[in-house]
């Protein structure tokens, strides 16, 4: 602004000058004044003021020109210092990054180094397999009754007292050979009135081949496809066992080829499948030639199992068909027995959360003695609900009519109320009042045969308990 203001006032002045230089150029003489001196000096010179006026500007307009080209140089090494400048801190910049690059190298080239220090670790096939174990145990007072007579009166019988009880013990070895093949090993114990001592025995034994999700193959003994599936759902197995195994309608494993999956049908929606080609007599009868009376058989028997599971919700059926394992092929002496076909049929439907699950389970079993004619069927239902994080109340009732056809005033009910605590994610206990009631006649359950000729009942309260790894 102030380069412009002087410019313009040097042109005006210089503007101001020529119009001087020329009005003075066309001016008439001046009169002559009394004062000789002035009069000679204006003759001399009639424009000496303009003229000294003149010279001042131009050296005012040198004195700008210079002070703008000092300005200008001035300038100008600014503009090389803040060059120089920028050039630094681009180097330094620069060397900021290779600095960060190699301080991020730093740990990776460490890690290698002791990585290549380290001792080689010894590989073998333990490190591919692990050691699993579970027990289900409890310390509880039973009180067991059995009705002997008309009027009835009652009598305790054996198991009636208090004691600590190892229900089950299991330890299992899983073993993975690649992606695709493994096997488990999973033995089982339990107190055995036949030898009046602890059995240790194998429950399960079999080579896997898991394709994918929708398709795994097993061959030897392994989880049934139904009573293993209501357990899960049921979430009490420590407790109870479920409807069709608690009254022996139905066994965990057996012996034979399994093929199980999982299809997924939508979202929050899939279906689940098991089928099992297997021996019929458990898991206890492997089937090898000449094992107990029985040898090998002339069929297997077949148990399926279709669940579709939608979010929550859970819905399942399944049935069974074979002779139990019961047809040998080299027949015992005497008279052999006419042979009828075992048939079960099963469903399911629950909801499951973390919070909150209930389910319903029912059975209908045709001729399971298949030395007899016979029927049966019953129903259980179950509730529980985590009221606390570690904390749950659970109940369940079961009513069956386990011989319909030959004893068919015999009825067998079922219920139990606890209060559970899990104090780790490994530890469940929980307190728990059991009763089991048979009317005319007995019955052969998980807690032993209950009832006699007339009936008999079955009161048990404790601690029940599993821990598991």
């Amino acid at each position: 602004m102030t380069f412009k203001a002087t410019l313009v006032r040097s042109v005006a002045l210089g503007s101001l000058f020529a119009v001087a230089v020329t009005a003075a150029a066309e001016a008439k003489p001046v009169k002559k004044h009394h004062h000789h001196h002035a009069a000679a000096a204006a003759a001399a010179n009639p424009n000496a003021e303009l003229l000294a006026e003149v010279q001042a500007l131009r050296s005012e307009v040198r004195d700008l020109h210079g002070r703008l080209d000092a300005q200008a140089q001035t300038t100008q090494q600014a503009q090389a210092q803040a060059e120089a400048a920028q050039a630094q801190a681009s180097a330094a910049q620069q060397q900021v990054q290779v600095a960060t690059a190699d301080i991020k190298r730093i740990p990776a080239e460490v890690k290698q180094e002791v990585a290549a220090a380290a001792p080689k670790p010894v590989t073998g096939w333990w490190n591919n397999t692990s050691v699993n174990g579970r027990m289900y145990f409890n310390l509880s007072n039973i009180d067991q009754k059995t009705n002997t007579g008309v009027p009835a009166t009652t009598g305790k019988v054996p198991p009636s007292g208090t004691g600590f009880d190892i229900k089950r013990f299991y330890v299992g070895i899983d073993h993975k050979f690649n992606d695709i093949y493994s096997a488990n090993l999973t033995m089982d114990m339990q107190y055995s009135s036949g030898v009046s001592a602890t059995e240790f025995y194998i429950k399960k034994a079999y080579l896997q081949a898991a394709y994918s999700p929708a398709l795994t193959v097993r061959l030897g003994s392994t989880d049934m496809p139904w009573i293993p599936f209501v357990e899960d759902v049921y979430g009490y197995r420590y407790v109870e066992q479920t409807l069709t195994d608690r009254t022996k309608f139905g066994t965990s494993a057996d012996w034979g080829a399994h093929v199980l999956g999982k299809v997924p049908v939508a979202e929050n929606m899939s279906l689940g499948y098991q089928v099992s080609l297997v021996n019929g007599a458990g898991y206890k009868t492997p089937g090898m030639p000449g094992s107990g009376a029985q040898g090998r058989t002339k069929t297997m028997d077949l148990e399926g199992r279709l669940n579709l599971n939608v979010d929550k919700f859970v819905f399942a059926v399944g049935g069974y068909d074979g002779k139990l394992g019961k047809n040998p092929t080299v027949a015992p002496p005497g008279v052999p027995p006419v042979l009828h076909t075992a048939e079960r049929f099963n469903a399911l439907a629950a909801y499951v959360d973390p919070k909150f699950r209930v389910g319903v389970e029912y059975f209908n079993a045709t001729d399971w003695g298949v030395t007899t004619v016979d029927k049966a069927d019953g129903y259980s239902g179950w509730a529980s609900f985590n009221f606390a994080p570690n904390m749950s109340i659970f109940g369940r009732y079961d009513y069956e009519k386990p011989n319909k056809t030959t004893a068919p005033t015999k009825k067998d009910g079922y219920w139990n109320l606890g209060l559970s605590y899990s104090p780790a994610k490994i530890v469940d206990l929980s307190l728990v009042y059991k009763r089991d009631k048979v009317d005319n006649g007995s019955l052969s359950t998980g807690n032993g045969t209950i009832g006699g000729a007339v009936g008999g009942t079955y009161d048990e309260i404790g601690l029940f308990g599993q821990f598991r790894w």
